[in-house]
């Protein structure tokens, strides 16, 4: 008796001692003054695609790749916000919350618009994807961000204030400037730059500055940006999701393993450690990282715990923030912040590891994006010109599906295949109803217009996508049968062009007219059939035939096309004794030892060497200059990661072992086409190397179209592509790439203005993104190569630049 009554007193005092087993946390907290403020901004990175689908990653299927659910997400953060007004979430990726908010019921959307006014669920960035900043031209920055705003602005009245390119691999200038100037951001936030400049900045205080993204624009284009000391994950040990291995705040003590004050001590730690390298009394932990918050009170519950006690504490202040508040506790604090110009390219995370493979990565997905785009600019114009329909065929799709390929991880070139053939397949959709509005709307604008006539109306215009391999069933069917064949061509841009069009044809006698009867000089070029190539290359064996076995060729005029307009071309079959277009004259270098052939019928001439089929100097009649200019191939071989560093080529990162020469195997090394419109030089350097180089009449330019692939790598050597053009300019370890399309920036070889900078990858190192073109210059001339797609580039040598065109690296790593 005695022995019970005594545990019973015991029990009784276990109970009554400390705090209840329920505990109310106190999470009201604002700023505290004189104190460290630990802003704390529950986020998830929710990729638009990478290894999985957009639509995997949205339902969480496929989750033998990854275990990944936005809806689930979506659905934990807006439950957990709900149990609390305390607690706070930044959102980001609109293409999939606006898929999320369909499917909500009209009850809880309402709820959600109190959270967003309330401030408790803000949203980021706001565009549809978090774009990525190397590869997309800035039209395609901006579109897409539009789309996102746009949405946001229509449910919430909301617009977003701040920047957060957390995960792109690389920071652009133009991206600070459309931002600051174009936005009105108040900041922007990332994680990655280059491992050397956050050393830097660590020891200097410096990771917090103004950034200057344009140099005309100076203060418009000014920014607040702030650079994550590490990643944009939380600090070790404070990582809650489900399944991780962060420590769990233990309060209560009628259980095993209490740990308050230990977990408040780690915190303050860390908090302390930051902040001495930090300006002002405000951090920031991003308290999220790659689609976590599947199960949103696993985190909100340990982060309630943390304000609670570690206010209780009181040697530091923590609370529920956004970037937004934590902005403007940086704004109030009135310090003068380091000025950064230019951008932060190129990005490495360590010595072996600069992140500029995927400047090139996947080349034929970036054109096709940059095709679509453009094709999205004519079809937008061609809408608003012929007005909307609300039942017919409009650009939504294409606009979507091109908002989503900006993403980071898609036009990029670093996604998974399947997610690349997914990414593709949205865009063709998209283009086939955009195509339909635009053949119906050039069709409706024109009329009126053509010569044939009202008794011959034309109700349906046909286009041609596929004429990257000659193929173009309208103009070689109608010709064939002896009809004529109307074409429309329209200008999308704000200035009357002079340019060359181009039309597969399977006749010969054919003739070109304006739409006032005035007949125009033409020209025919005989098709490359590309699946010809061989090692034995001779003209009859590339000249094209069409499925009935006659001769392909290209016809070639000159059109002329008012700003925002079209003008009409007819072509016809010619007269038997009159004029018709004129076939080029085709030879070959074949047997023409020790000579020089030179191309080009106007102003520019370009020479070559007849034996070694190479361009050895180019001359300008108009304005008297002749320069030696050389163009040449080479390979990398890829590292494979099996040395003292295991890191390897990869989609991302480009770490060469070694450069290699690519000399031309064709018996005939030149083939030159030539005729009144334009001369074309054809080169075929091995079975997977074909070039064209196109110098037309009216032009001052060289046009050089190339088919490389597929890469042999049966060697077991991954292999990246580039072309040199070499020329003697003394531009002084100098060159200028650009900026998103927009600006141009200064690069040096070997060199940062930031830091200086230890060279450990002399080639990778000195790549730099090329959305629009590359130049290099010295006193007397200058020397520029345009792109029609993003490619990684640098000038090596001075007086030339280098070109990666194609990349196929072994192992090939995404991830």
């Amino acid at each position: 008796m005695a022995i019970s009554m005594l545990l019973a007193a015991v029990l009784l005092a276990a109970v009554s001692f400390g705090e209840s087993s329920y505990i109310a946390y106190n999470t009201t907290g604002g700023i505290v003054p004189g104190k460290i403020n630990v802003h704390l901004v529950p986020h998830s990175h929710d990729d638009v695609g990478w290894l999985k689908t957009v639509d995997q990653y949205y339902v969480g299927g496929n989750n033998s790749i990854r275990g990944a659910c936005v809806q689930n997400v979506i659905d934990s953060v807006i439950s957990a916000l709900l149990d609390d007004e305390n607690r706070k979430f930044i959102y980001v990726e609109m293409a999939f919350f606006q898929r999320w908010w369909r499917q909500q019921s009209k009850k809880l959307q309402t709820r959600v618009k109190e959270l967003v006014k309330s401030g408790q669920l803000e949203f980021i960035n706001g565009g549809m994807c978090m774009h990525d900043e190397a590869t997309p031209h800035y039209i395609d920055l901006i579109d897409q961000t539009t789309l996102g705003h746009r949405y946001i602005k229509d449910e919430f009245g909301q617009t977003p204030r701040v920047g957060w390119q957390i995960d792109p691999f690389g920071h652009s200038a133009v991206q600070a400037y459309l931002l600051g100037a174009e936005l009105g951001f108040d900041s922007l936030f990332f994680a990655r730059i280059d491992y050397q400049d956050r050393a830097r900045r660590k020891d200097e205080k410096t990771l917090e500055v103004v950034w200057q993204g344009s140099k005309s624009l100076l203060s418009t284009s000014q920014i607040f940006t702030g650079i994550f000391p590490r990643h944009y994950d939380p600090p070790d040990g404070f990582v809650f999701e489900i399944n991780d291995i962060s420590p769990p705040i233990q309060d209560d003590v009628l259980l095993f393993d209490y740990n308050v004050e230990e977990r408040v001590n780690d915190f303050v730690a860390a908090a302390v450690s930051q902040a001495n390298v930090t300006r002002t009394n405000h951090i920031m932990w991003t308290m999220g990282t790659d689609f976590r918050y599947q199960y949103a009170n696993s985190w909100f519950r340990q982060m309630d715990k943390l304000i609670h006690y570690v206010n209780k504490d009181g040697r530091v202040n923590a609370l529920y923030s956004t970037p937004s508040i934590y902005t403007d506790a940086k704004y109030a604090a009135n310090e003068i912040w380091p000025l950064k110009k230019d951008d932060f390219f190129p990005y490495a995370d360590h010595p072996n590891a600069y992140w500029t493979g995927y400047f090139t990565s996947r080349p034929a997905f970036k054109g096709y994006v940059r095709m679509m785009s453009s094709y999205y600019l004519v079809a937008r114009q061609l809408e608003f010109f012929k007005g909307r329909n609300s039942t017919g065929p409009n650009t939504d799709a294409l606009a979507d599906a091109l908002a989503i390929a900006q993403h980071h991880d898609a036009v990029s070139g670093t996604q998974r295949q399947h997610v690349a053939a997914d990414y593709a397949k949205r865009l063709s959709i998209g283009y086939v109803e955009a195509e339909e509005l635009v053949s119906s709307s050039l069709a409706f604008m024109a009329e009126s217009r053509l010569i044939t006539g009202p008794a011959n109306p034309i109700t349906k215009l046909q286009q041609c996508p596929l004429l990257n391999i000659s193929y173009c069933p309208p103009s070689e069917a109608v010709l064939s049968d002896g009809k004529s064949l109307v074409v429309v061509i329209y200008n999308p841009l704000g200035w009357k062009r002079e340019e060359v069009v181009r039309i597969p044809v399977s006749t010969e006698r054919l003739i070109v007219h304006d739409s006032s009867g005035k007949e125009i000089e033409s020209q025919l070029l005989p098709v490359v059939n590309a699946s010809s190539h061989t090692r034995n290359f001779y003209v009859k064996a590339y000249l094209g035939k069409s499925p009935s076995g006659t001769l392909k060729y290209w016809l070639a005029f000159s059109a002329s096309v008012p700003p925002l307009g079209y003008s009409t071309y007819i072509i016809s079959s010619a007269k038997q004794t009159g004029a018709s277009s004129t076939i080029s004259k085709v030879q070959t270098s074949e047997g023409n030892k020790n000579s020089t052939i030179e191309v080009g019928q106007g102003s520019l001439k370009l020479l070559y060497s007849a034996d070694e089929g190479k361009l050895t100097h180019y001359i300008n009649s108009r304005s008297l200059v002749t320069a030696f200019a050389e163009q040449s191939y080479s390979y990398y071989s890829g590292n494979d990661g099996t040395d003292k560093d295991p890191q390897a080529s990869g989609a991302y990162v480009f770490r060469p072992n070694g450069t290699f020469p690519i000399k031309s195997e064709g018996q005939v090394p030149l083939t030159v086409m030539q005729g009144p419109i334009l001369d074309e030089v054809h080169q075929e350097l091995n079975p997977w190397i074909y070039q064209v180089m196109r110098i037309y009449k009216g032009k001052e330019h060289a046009e050089v179209e190339f088919t490389i692939g597929p890469i042999p790598v049966d060697d077991g050597v991954g292999k990246e592509i580039t072309t040199q053009i070499t020329t003697t300019l003394k531009t002084n370890k100098t060159f200028y790439t650009d900026s998103n399309g927009r600006d141009f920036i200064k690069r040096i070889r070997d060199y940062r203005a930031d830091w200086d900078l230890q060279v450990n990858q002399p080639v990778a190192g000195n790549y730099y993104p090329i959305n629009l073109g590359v130049y290099v210059q010295d006193d007397s001339m200058e020397l520029s190569v345009l792109v029609d797609r993003s490619v990684g580039g640098s000038s090596l040598v001075d007086g030339q630049i280098e070109l990666m065109l194609h990349r196929f690296v072994l192992p090939f790593v995404i991830c």
